[in-house]
């Protein structure tokens, strides 16, 4: 049966996979600082059979690794930084291993082994069988400063693939047709002129003042926008003092929305917001920016197919244990009694496969890059508890210990069962391609990265 050799590799270094995904949780580095991991990581997969670069494109924390040869050249997408703020202990109540310390806070432990996982059980599928096929996995720094990925695209991964496969930790197994929005991300710097705010206000030009009338302008801008146009904003840095006029002030600001052609004049009207809150106020402004990312682009040739392994490979089966600690998780969310009324319920930690979702969402990631570069689909799967917020202590409290492994290694197996069977029927990458190139209308990815805009590095 196609599929059965790579299921059976997975299941024989389980444990190895386990182990790594709790190797990264126990140090967890936030974006672009992913040396440890990148390391580590690097380590398994040459051991694992891997032909394995680091330090590519530009990004001392990216990887590739690489086993097999000939078409068709498919991809796994790993990730590999955590959050800051949200170390936690495995635990029911928030508990951090260091206050302030970085965190598993999206599971990212599990998303560089996932894919990482179903990469091998390809491999030795295709090796077993002798059949032609590429396998690539990419170790990708920076996911939640959505900026990864176009770093990488920018220095010319990706381009290699025919299929890209991703995964993420959900609170539902689920894939879906919808789409995730696309993002730009800038700050926007005020200088001014500084004086003492009570004896000589008249002296001062100040770039607070500036940031806010910018700010009044974008909430106005929020009235002549598309609905699933999403602007949000934090002032860090608003001078020192009230009694001191603010010579410098600065405002970081995210643009949102499912289209990125409109993303970029929604954010093309927001820097003429910050132009005009300049002359309003003498001061000059400059603009900083950080990065983009392209909205999702899930292909439904690559999603059927994944959504049938995942009901064919066999859901994770939880422990008692394992559902009192996610009950006992659950009940600290304000929701929960709301949660278990919905038709969504399915129980403490999920234990039925949805049906393929194809409504929008308004979070970003950048594996929509990847997904404009060639056909692509990510996949999630319960990892957590059902009603755990995103971006959470919960997160990482599951992430680090068997409810996080079970989720991960499910998602494996359901990857790994789909990239096999397009591996070995032409007729299905063929599918996935035609229906990529009437999606993009054949328009090629563009970074929306400047060539300017440096890498950040490691600190």
């Amino acid at each position: 049966m196609i599929g059965e050799i790579a299921l059976a590799a997975i299941k024989a270094k389980e444990s190895v996979f386990e182990a790594h995904a709790k190797k990264v949780w126990d140090n967890p580095e936030t974006a672009y600082n992913e040396v440890n991991t990148c390391a580590v990581t690097a380590e398994l997969l040459r051991e694992l059979g891997f032909e394995v670069e680091t330090g590519l494109y530009g990004m001392p924390t990216a990887l590739r690794a690489v086993r097999g040869s000939g078409s068709p050249v498919i991809g796994f997408l790993g990730e590999f930084d955590a959050l800051p703020g949200l170390s936690q202990k495995v635990s029911t109540v928030k508990e951090p291993v260091k206050e302030g310390a970085p965190g598993e806070g999206c599971g990212h432990n599990l998303l560089c082994v996932a894919p990482l996982a179903a990469a091998y059980g390809l491999a030795e599928e295709l090796k077993a069988s002798g059949k032609p096929g590429t396998v690539v996995y990419y170790g990708c720094p920076a996911e939640e400063a959505l900026t990864g990925k176009p770093f990488m695209a920018r220095g010319g991964a990706f381009k290699e693939l025919d299929l890209a496969f991703s995964w993420h930790g959900a609170t539902h197994n689920i894939v879906t047709h919808g789409v995730m929005t696309g993002l730009n991300s800038a700050k926007f710097h005020f200088t001014g002129r500084t004086s003492h705010a009570g004896a000589t206000p008249e002296k001062g030009r100040s770039a607070l003042d500036a940031v806010e009338l910018m700010n009044v302008g974008a909430n106005y801008l929020r009235e002549h926008v598309t609905m699933d146009t999403r602007i949000h904003y934090v002032i860090t840095d608003g001078g020192m003092a009230p009694n001191i006029v603010p010579e410098k002030a600065c405002v970081w600001y995210f643009v949102r929305a499912l289209d990125r052609a409109y993303l970029e004049d929604v954010y093309r009207r927001l820097i003429l917001c910050a132009e005009g809150a300049a002359h309003m106020t003498e001061t000059k402004m400059e603009v900083e920016f950080l990065g983009g990312c392209y909205p999702t682009l899930e292909n439904h040739v690559l999603v059927d197919q994944v959504h049938k392994a995942m009901e064919e490979v066999g859901l994770p089966e939880w422990t008692d244990e394992e559902l009192a600690f996610a009950q006992a998780l659950n009940k600290n969310n304000l929701n929960y009694e709301d949660a278990k009324k919905s038709p969504m319920w399915s129980g403490e930690l999920s234990s039925r496969v949805e049906p393929i979702a194809s409504a929008n969402s308004f979070g970003s990631t950048d594996v929509g890059d990847v997904q404009h570069i060639c056909p692509g689909v990510m996949v999630m799967t319960a990892s957590w508890n059902s009603v755990a917020p995103g971006h959470s202590w919960q997160i990482t409290s599951c992430a680090g210990r068997s409810i996080g492994t079970k989720g991960m290694l499910f998602g494996a197996r359901a990857i790994a069962l789909a990239a096999a069977r397009c591996a070995a029927d032409p007729a299905l990458v063929a599918a996935a391609k035609a229906e990529f190139e009437k999606s993009t209308g054949g328009v090629p990815y563009h970074c929306p990265i400047p060539a300017e805009v440096p890498v950040p590095m490691p600190k």
